[in-house]
């Protein structure tokens, strides 16, 4: 045979390695495509014509919408995709997100809502545009498998015959309303419920009990917050977004003793301002779990707050980690009685030893007494200490430029002969 004609034989009879890949590999590689793509490689081979249509993964996204015809409107296209995965799509859905900024109100989304809720989806992402709240419909709600719920910018409205989600294990409510006495009923009709995200939440009353809970992340104007019935939560954190004004409605140790297991601790200066008040000199009981302290947009200039940071930093015998973010903006700068009472508060620590802290984030510092006095009070009480990061503030109007602060910084007296301390400069 010429050598022309056998190289145009052996090209007939080499294997079409794409349609002959078995179907657990295709179905891996279709599912690590964007949806778009995905339903593209329909192209490739007959093997590979609705493979697409097994996905158990969909999100549909502004970045589908942005590789799309720009001539038609979002609803008209998020219509179409919809109607392809209702007719087209087989075998059940585990995850689906819908996030796009553009989408306004579609009847077609209660048309996927009943459909995902019939196909065992377990893990549900539906984030919608500022300004344009959705309703979620009464098949939302029978959506027995799911286990992983984020919503933003919806409207719950139970119907009566709602029992709760009995597998839902995480669940984060971002900008969603929801009448304030249902949030403690839907979290208690979730009891494996382990994490717990609040984010300007429209609700002023926070009542949670959950056995199961682990961590709790919450964003919102705090008024009324009960935690109890919660001996697994290790993480907490705290952002207060419409401070009343008032001081001390909660006591510290009070609320402190709920955590027996807390491991993280996160509060902003108006949550603290929540619980400032009355300060005792030790808690009533140990807490030996906390091991991260972080204290964010925060001023050490106004005598509760400052005795609050105080008072957790000297309550946490085994705390391994301190971040302390100075934002003083909006407090008038504290008078000489004040920051000498200050100052009296961090030298009563003198007999306090940090055994165990290692790393120190401190940032926007200005150079204010307190803030130097606490600095020098934990590098001299922290025999363990590796490293202390030190970012200056940015402002101008300071009481000590930027070399005097870090000049002064290094005579302080170090515990630990591996503490580095890093100033370092925006």
């Amino acid at each position: 045979m010429p050598p022309k004609e056998k190289k145009r034989g052996s090209r007939a009879l080499a294997p079409d390695i794409l349609s002959n890949l078995p179907d657990n590999i295709i179905d891996a590689i279709v599912m690590r495509l964007p949806l778009r793509d995905a339903v593209r490689t329909s192209i490739l081979s007959k093997m590979w014509r609705y493979n697409w249509c097994r996905l158990p993964v969909w999100t549909i996204d502004q970045a589908l919408w942005d590789m799309t015809n720009n001539a038609i409107s979002p609803t008209t296209r998020f219509t179409n995709i919809i109607y392809h995965l209702l007719t087209l799509h087989v075998g059940p859905i585990s995850k689906f997100t819908l996030s796009v900024a553009t989408l306004g109100n579609c009847s077609k989304i209660d048309n996927l809502m009943y459909f995902l809720s019939r196909n065992g989806i377990q893990h549900l992402v539906l984030q919608f545009p500022r300004g344009n709240l959705y309703k979620l419909p009464s098949s939302f709600f029978t959506c027995s498998q799911i286990s992983h719920l984020s919503l933003q910018n919806c409207l719950i409205m139970f119907p009566p015959a709602f029992k709760g989600f009995e597998k839902l294990v995480s669940l984060e409510l971002c900008d969603v309303t929801i009448p304030s006495k249902f949030i403690g009923s839907l979290i208690s009709c979730c009891p494996l419920l382990e994490h717990l995200v609040l984010h300007s939440t429209i609700t002023n009353h926070i009542q949670i009990r959950a056995p199961k809970l682990k961590s709790f992340d919450f964003t919102g104007k705090l008024i009324f917050l009960s935690l109890e019935g919660v001996p697994l939560l290790e993480k907490l954190s705290l952002v207060d977004t419409g401070y009343s004004g008032k001081a001390g409605k909660c006591g510290i140790p009070k609320f402190l003793e709920s955590f027996p297991a807390l491991k993280h601790l996160h509060l902003d200066y108006f949550s603290v301002r929540f619980f400032a008040g009355e300060v005792p000199k030790m808690l009533p009981f140990a807490l030996n779990s906390l091991k991260r302290l972080h204290l964010s947009e925060f001023s050490l200039d106004e005598l509760d707050v400052a005795s609050c940071a105080l008072y957790l930093i000297k309550s946490f015998p085994f705390l391994q980690e301190i971040e302390i973010e100075v934002y003083d903006d909006w407090v008038e700068p504290a008078g000489g009685d004040v920051t000498n009472e200050i100052l009296e508060k961090v030298n009563s620590l003198s007999d306090v030893t940090l055994n165990h802290l290692r790393v120190v984030h401190f940032a926007g510092i200005t150079g204010t007494d307190p803030e130097m006095q606490l600095i020098k009070f934990l590098l001299a009480k922290s025999p363990m200490l590796t490293r202390m990061l030190i970012k200056p503030g940015v402002g101008d109007d300071t009481p000590k430029s930027r070399i005097e602060v870090l000049a002064e910084i290094t005579q302080f007296r170090r515990a630990s002969p591996r503490a580095e301390v890093v100033y370092k400069l925006p």
